[in-house]
């Protein structure tokens, strides 16, 4: 693994203090001779650099973090799931999710950290893997041979400039995430960047990412994209498992849940913030998503929070 750890997580972020619970901003910062976009350690060097255990608090990375557990047991909490730790688990945190390491001392194995955009191109089954899965023996095996091989490969270009090679970096990148991947596609033609379905789905789900909070309508995404709303309804569902609306909403929901848990608006701030006008129409709408209204939501979820 390197040796040339990532400075975003162990510099002093932005703390959002708020009256509930402070969220640590964390920026990618390229650590220095590795301005590549990708950096790879691991939990061992993870833990060395963060003595002050700040791990356990929550943080939102503007990164990826790829992580695979290949020895030890614990647990990881993101987006208001909690998920156990063990031999074979797989983890993907996502810029702007809101998760904290709870307990990663006596884990091991690799931790992938990059830029958004250093991936090129997700495919379908890159963008709705869950949070955390578990691999098998013989395909945990074969993803840390693919992590030994990415960490090799950004050893050398950090040490001997003239061999590096970004775009070498990202297709181990992309090997390592489709090597691990749950229910991976076997056949090469499933995962085609020109697939339209693939296509479709991953212009609208940058869509969403960029405007969730201005437009509610899929119609909006439609105008915006030049797809009409049954092929994006299609590709959302062949991709996602979902139609478009549900897909969109699940976004503002899980947004209004990050506002209402990590800051101090009112519901009314938190209503505004998503392009709600009218905060009635904010509500109703958590209420029907979520089963309670945002207010109880607010209050169930601060006090099951830990203090530190």
């Amino acid at each position: 693994m390197s040796s040339n750890v990532h400075s975003s997580v162990k510099r002093d972020p932005t703390i959002v203090e708020n009256g509930l619970t402070p969220v640590r901003q964390l920026r990618y910062l390229p650590a220095v001779g590795s301005p590549y976009g990708v950096e790879v350690l691991d939990f061992a060097a993870l833990r060395a650099m963060d003595t002050h255990r700040r791990r356990v608090l929550l943080q939102r990375p503007d990164f990826h973090v790829f992580a695979l557990i290949s020895s030890g047991t614990g647990t990881h909490e993101a987006d208001f799931h909690s998920h156990r730790l063990t031999p074979g688990s797989a983890l993907w945190i996502r810029p702007g999710m809101v998760h904290r390491w709870s307990d990663i001392d006596a884990c091991d194995g690799p931790l992938i950290l990059f830029r958004p955009g250093f991936l090129s191109g997700f495919t379908a089954a890159e963008a709705t893997a869950p949070v955390c899965w578990h691999l098998d023996r013989q395909r945990l095996s074969l993803a840390l041979l693919a992590a030994e091989h990415l960490g090799r490969e950004h050893d050398a270009a950090t040490t001997t400039p003239r061999l590096a090679s970004p775009a070498l970096l990202s297709h181990l990148l992309a090997a390592l995430i489709l090597r691990a991947l749950p229910d991976a596609p076997a056949s090469a033609d499933a995962v085609r960047a020109g697939d339209w379905h693939t296509e479709v789905f991953r212009d609208y789900r940058a869509a969403v990412e960029a405007h969730f909070s201005e437009w509610h309508h899929v119609a909006d995404y439609a105008r915006a994209l030049g797809y009409d709303v049954r092929t994006i309804t299609r590709a959302s569902r062949a991709a996602a498992g979902i139609g478009a609306k549900a897909f969109l909403d699940q976004r503002i929901l899980l947004e209004a849940k990050r506002l209402l848990a990590h800051t101090d608006l009112p519901v009314t701030g938190c209503a505004r913030r998503l392009g709600f006008r009218d905060v009635a129409n904010f509500t109703t709408f958590f209420r029907r998503q979520a089963d309670l209204p945002p207010a109880a939501w607010r209050a169930a979820y601060g006090a099951a929070r830990p203090a530190h």
